[in-house]
């Protein structure tokens, strides 16, 4: 038994070193050191031996098992250096003179959008807040006067996750957060809040060329004394003619978010088709669902700790996604989610 472990020791170390790429040596690797390898079936010639023999020849095997598993660990990684170094031969030589591409990646045509508006509003004396993705149902929700029986939620399908929390359906969830954290240092000084919280939202509904699972939303809003809704229409048409850099036509109607009373739907007419014909981007209305606004609720002041006795405010949810679409023309919502650079890179030259 001995004499055939001293001969697979001599096997093994000339089969290492005649063996010459990474995949032969792991049939190698298994042909001694696997199920049914060749040092593995030298444990079952055992049987035959006495009890003081079976241990001594089991630790024997057992070393023999240790030094073959060392000697293919080394022997792969000298064969992996010498793989990268005929690689590195077999590369043609690079020439310095050789004018370099200058061609850079453009930003994405949202990416534009929100960076133009953080820009309007940061000189409107407005602060730019982060928020994140995943949030709780209390601030999705309830911080904003939406109960968990509220029948406004039906109007959002959305996804919850395995722990109870949610991706959020709207920017409105940073609404009470943004009033806590502003609230008491800015009113004490008699200074108003104003903030924009950029964000992505999510929603389980039908695609189609307006709708999409997966969109973009700027919240925004503005708590002082004798707020009312003439500081919030003037502010979104000074934003508005500010990103498009003309006069754009917009229209106020009635609308419902248990958020904001009263409330109200801001359109704008339709850029694609003029708002005179038509078009599936704006459902052949001639007018485009830009941005859900209206004066905060009472209750929503309230459970943000400002008193609604002496403060009022507006809150705004301006749609990042199709403000894109009317600034660069682009008909379908779809392709902005498309990940086609071709599609992309067609709507803005800026580098």
């Amino acid at each position: 038994m001995k004499e055939k472990l001293e001969q697979l020791k001599a096997q093994l170390r000339d089969e290492l070193t005649a063996v010459a790429d990474v995949r032969s040596l792991d049939d190698l690797r298994i042909k001694y050191l696997g199920k049914k390898g060749q040092i593995t079936d030298l444990l079952k010639g055992m049987k035959d031996l006495s009890g003081e023999e079976k241990k001594s020849f089991g630790m024997l095997v057992n070393q023999l098992k240790q030094q073959a598993a060392e000697s293919i660990s080394k022997r792969t990684e000298e064969l992996k250096e010498l793989e990268i170094k005929k690689e590195i031969e077999l590369m043609p030589e690079f020439d310095l003179t050789i004018p370099v591409k200058e061609d850079r990646g453009s930003y994405h045509p949202i990416t534009l959008v929100q960076r133009e508006c953080e820009r309007i509003f940061t000189t409107m004396g407005f602060n730019v807040e982060d928020y994140p993705e995943v949030v709780t149902d209390y601030e999705c929700f309830e911080a904003v006067n939406v109960p968990k029986d509220h029948p406004a939620r039906d109007m959002q399908d959305t996804y919850y996750l395995e722990n109870g929390e949610l991706l959020k359906s709207q920017t409105s969830a940073a609404q009470n957060a943004i009033l806590k954290k502003y609230g008491p240092q800015l009113m004490e000084k008699g200074m108003p809040i104003r903030a924009i919280f950029p964000g992505r939202c999510f929603r389980n509904e039908a695609t189609d060329a307006t709708h999409e699972n997966t969109f973009f939303q700027m919240e925004g809003v503005m708590v002082d004394k004798n707020i009312s809704i003439s500081n919030l229409i003037y502010f979104m048409k000074t934003m508005l003619s500010e990103v498009f850099q003309k006069d754009i036509k917009v229209r106020l109607r009635p609308g419902f978010f248990p958020f904001v009373e009263p409330g109200f739907e801001l359109d704008i007419s339709c850029l694609i088709c003029g708002g005179d014909e038509g078009c599936p981007s704006c459902n052949h209305s001639g007018w485009l669902e830009l941005c859900p606004c209206g004066m905060i609720h009472p209750e929503v002041l309230k459970e943000g700790g400002i008193d609604p006795e002496k403060y009022t405010g507006f809150a705004f949810g301006l749609g990042l996604t199709r403000l894109a679409m009317m600034k660069y023309g682009i008909k379908d919502i779809r392709d902005l989610n498309s990940g086609s650079l071709k599609v992309m890179s067609q709507f803005t030259d800026d580098k």
